[in-house]
């Protein structure tokens, strides 16, 4: 049978520990109760969320999870959906497309695009994230599915996939048309799992560029978010207006290790949708953070192997490990190494234990250990050897 041996973790874990204010888990409510008490924040926005990137902890929201159109926000999920064909090797920046004279026709936001003319994926992606481009979603979502009906059927699949349980899209672009709707809320999830693209953040600090047509023609285009500018940290964001959506922005901003995501819907004008924005996000970084609580390329502590050619294991965390709470949130977290009685072979990245993290009684998080190295079983050869050394 397995044993299990228990200890408590080096002085220095024990003392970092001391001072960790209280994980995701605990602020859900905390941040709730703070939110509700605060009427200054999105008072002009029919809709509003600020969320944490790393936790997906929601600190603030206005009727959050009313259903109201968004515009060209639509778009960060169409984003979402190119950039994973990207990582799954379907697409690349340098692949081709060929724009259909129903891309080339599109209205609104757009790159200007020439009809049965070949561009870069990257350039009309660059299109889409800077200045919203109609034509360039289009043609994308075409390269893609063939059609755009197919495309938005991939849009509201991945909506399910993410408990989007407000949202129906109807087209790629976010042009008006029925029964099109989201919620702020789902908003900020679909933009938290865009920004972990690394791509997304190189097209979205570009300010003003010119398009390059293949044929020569030139088209100047401006990033729509103005606040990659206008407020610190700020590095991201989608933009969107139609008579029917108002003026509205999903942006993301850092400072220090927090991120934050904040979103605001139907506002009147786009100085105020900016302001009410900015005010979310100072609200969110004046009264929260966030602090990496292990990290996975620093080795935990040693453990023992038999039967090993090397008795000495490195562990560490399977990965990194962030906390994210109000900052006069302050907990004791006690901390706990559980390791199993291993026996060689190991394999690298095996779990042979885990961490756990908990206040009081309560267990916040069990987070696996992992093996850094292989380790070999001793062979008969190898045991001999060890006789002779001790003889």
């Amino acid at each position: 049978m397995i044993k299990k041996v228990k200890f408590v973790l080096t002085a220095i874990l024990a003392i970092l520990m001391i001072a960790v204010i209280s994980s995701a888990i605990f602020i859900n409510s905390f941040a709730a109760k703070v939110s509700e008490v605060d009427t200054s924040l999105a008072k002009s926005a029919r809709a509003a969320t600020l969320m944490d990137f790393d936790t997906g902890t929601i600190v603030f929201e206005k009727n959050s999870t009313d259903r109201y159109p968004i515009a060209s926000m639509v778009k960060i999920m169409t984003l979402l959906l190119i950039f994973e064909q990207i990582e799954n090797g379907d697409l690349s920046i340098n692949h081709d497309i060929v724009v259909s004279e129903n891309a080339a026709s599109m209205g609104g936001s757009q790159a200007f695009l020439d009809a049965n003319t070949a561009y870069k994926a990257g350039e009309l992606i660059k299109s889409i994230i800077v200045a919203s481009a109609n034509d360039s979603c289009v043609a994308l979502a075409e390269h893609i599915c063939g059609t755009v009906d197919s495309f938005v059927e991939m849009m509201n699949k991945k909506a399910s996939e993410l408990s989007m349980q407000n949202t129906n899209f109807v087209n790629c672009t976010g042009l008006p048309a029925p029964n099109g709707y989201s919620c702020a809320k789902d908003v900020a999830t679909m933009l938290r799992n865009l920004i972990k693209f690394d791509m997304f953040f190189y097209y979205a600090k570009v300010w003003l560029y010119d398009f390059q047509h293949p044929n020569g023609r030139t088209t100047t285009l401006t990033n729509t978010n103005k606040l990659i500018k206008a407020y610190k940290g700020c590095d991201g964001g989608k933009t969107g207006f139609t008579q029917e959506a108002q003026y509205c922005l999903a942006a993301t901003a850092k400072r220090g290790d927090t991120r934050l995501i904040s979103v605001a819907m139907g506002l009147k004008e786009p100085k105020v949708r900016n302001f009410e924005v900015s005010n979310l996000f100072n609200y969110g970084f004046g009264n929260y953070e966030t602090r990496q609580f292990v990290c996975k390329d620093i080795p935990l502590q040693e453990m023992q192997v038999k039967r090993g050619k090397t008795e000495l294991l490195q562990i560490a965390p399977l990965n990194d490990y962030f906390y994210f709470s109000a900052k006069t949130n302050k907990q004791k977290i006690e901390s706990q190494v559980v390791l199993e009685d291993v026996t060689a072979p190991i394999e690298k990245r095996q779990v042979v234990g885990k961490l756990i993290l908990k206040t009081g009684e309560q267990v916040l998080i069990e987070i696996p250990l992992i093996a850094l190295i292989d380790i070999d079983e001793k062979s008969y050869i190898d045991f001999l050897n060890s006789v002779v050394k001790e003889w």
